[in-house]
């Protein structure tokens, strides 16, 4: 009997007999995602061609658009509903649809000599993926606080060694919006352990194919190297014919999907990993950090001329505080913010030092005594941060990115830390939008370094979306 064969019967029945949890549950999210798309991009169009069309021929003209938006979001991928509730593909399948719907009224409009609204190409157009993405997000959000209480998550089996697989159990447990539910692990022995991470082992390598059509698992993720080469290749093929699908999980930490790619080279599939990133990404960021710092700057100077009116009438002392930090490659520069502290803050932090709450590096405490009144409410809702607009301006810091560190710090820092060091520190970035303060200093080193790693101008726009709830709620500030 050949490895990862089943025995007895056909292996895909018992799996078939069965629809797991997201496999049913993701065909009707997908099926209500589209049709509330062909409505909603219908209505947008009516209200666009009514005045210049008319009832009756701005309707037909309407749900024809409607039907043509909804199709190539689907040529897109963006109603496959594996794709669905995680990652940025669907919104991308979303932006893709739009972009080819304008290309095709545009040269529609010039091959036929059809008088096209410009209000339908460049209102419309927009405005119908504007909403539709905001409509998914809701439903995603829905969907994530659904799975944090263990529906509509997807059968997972684990197969690797002990270490591997704990290491993967452990990451998507911390992670259940993913939508994993781990329900067993198999192992290269079953005798080398009957749980792992708190999870079962439910069988030995050549047992991943029974196990999974026994529980109608949905994925199986290989982890460590306990499988590769052929046997990697007739277990792909035995998963297919079970209907079960085959994530493998290199074993390199924190490097995300825009880092990773595939190299066909010689029959063999090559992972290539993006080790720096390329000069447009870096161009392109330093004009989103420009454009959006002045705009917001502008915008926001109201708001930024009250706090500092507030600050300089709620106690002794200039509006501004100006701080000495260290910026990209280690090289300082003058942070402004709005003042939270009474003017002799500095000489009361050693007297305050036994009451430390802050972890590794970081001095916090929750009711700091040196803070006052009206500094609490800036920092709450992060006020006092938006003079760094400036800094932003002048090409000191980015918008997303690690904290801004302190000389001291940066004097005490382990070896891989100084890797923060090699973009722009950020008026925002991972540790503000996954708790602030209220992260260790640990878990705040390893959210800096994976923005390192891994940024892109897409998590950059993701962090930016993130950072106006986080602000709001107020969590971790203090």
């Amino acid at each position: 009997m050949q490895p990862f064969e089943r025995r007895g019967t056909p292996f895909n029945v018992d799996g078939l007999r069965r629809s797991s949890a997201w496999r049913s549950v993701g065909v009707r999210y997908a099926v209500a995602t589209a049709l509330l798309e062909l409505v909603l991009a219908a209505l947008v169009g009516y209200a666009a061609v009514l005045t210049t069309l008319g009832a009756d021929a701005g309707l037909i003209a309407a749900v024809s658009g409607a039907a043509l938006f909804t199709t190539l979001v689907a040529a897109c991928g963006g109603y496959r509903h594996e794709r669905m509730g995680d990652g940025p593909a669907e919104f991308q399948a979303v932006l893709r649809a739009a972009g080819l719907v304008a290309v095709v009224l545009i040269v529609v409009a010039y091959a036929f000599d059809i008088q096209i609204p410009q209000l339908v190409v460049f209102v419309a157009v927009p405005l119908t993926a504007a909403v539709a993405c905001l409509f998914r997000y809701g439903r995603r959000r829905r969907l994530h606080v659904a799975r944090r209480t263990g529906a509509a998550m997807r059968s997972t089996i684990v197969v690797g060694d002990p270490s591997s697989a704990a290491r993967v159990i452990h990451d998507l447990a911390a992670a259940p919006h993913h939508g994993y539910r781990i329900d067993g692990v198999c192992l290269p022995s079953v005798d080398a352990a009957q749980v792992v991470a708190d999870v079962a082992v439910v069988g030995a390598l050549a047992d991943v194919v029974q196990v999974v059509a026994d529980r109608a698992a949905e994925v199986v993720i290989i982890t460590g190297s306990s499988l590769g080469g052929d046997a990697l290749r007739r277990l792909s093929w035995a998963l297919g014919r079970a209907g079960a699908h085959m994530v493998v999980a290199p074993d390199i930490v924190e490097v995300a999907g825009p880092r990773l790619s595939v190299r066909p080279t010689a029959g063999l599939s090559l992972l290539e990993v993006e080790v720096d990133a390329p000069r447009r990404r870096l161009v392109a960021k330093s004009i989103i950090d420009i454009t959006l710092a002045a705009i917001a700057g502008l915008v926001l100077l109201p708001v930024v001329a009250g706090a500092a009116l507030a600050v300089r009438l709620s106690s002794p002392g200039p509006a501004f505080f100006r701080q000495t930090r260290v910026g990209v490659d280690g090289l300082p520069f003058t942070i402004w913010k709005l003042r939270t502290m009474y003017v002799d803050a500095d000489e009361r932090r050693a007297a305050l030092l036994s009451q430390n709450e802050g972890a590794g590096l970081l001095f916090k405490l929750h009711d700091d005594p040196r803070v006052t009144s009206v500094g609490r409410f800036l920092r709450k809702y992060s006020l006092d941060e938006l003079p760094q607009l400036w800094n932003v301006a002048r090409g000191d810091m980015s918008l997303v990115g690690p904290r801004p560190p302190l000389e001291v710090e940066v004097e005490a820092y382990e070896d891989e830390v100084h890797r923060r060091l090699c973009v722009k520190p950020g008026l925002t970035g991972l540790w503000q939008v996954s708790g602030r303060s209220d992260l260790d200093w640990e878990e705040a080193v390893r959210l800096d370094l994976r923005y390192v790693d891994n940024w892109s101008v897409a998590m950059d726009l993701m962090i930016m979306w993130k950072t106006g709830r986080a602000v709001l709620r107020g969590a971790g500030a203090y």
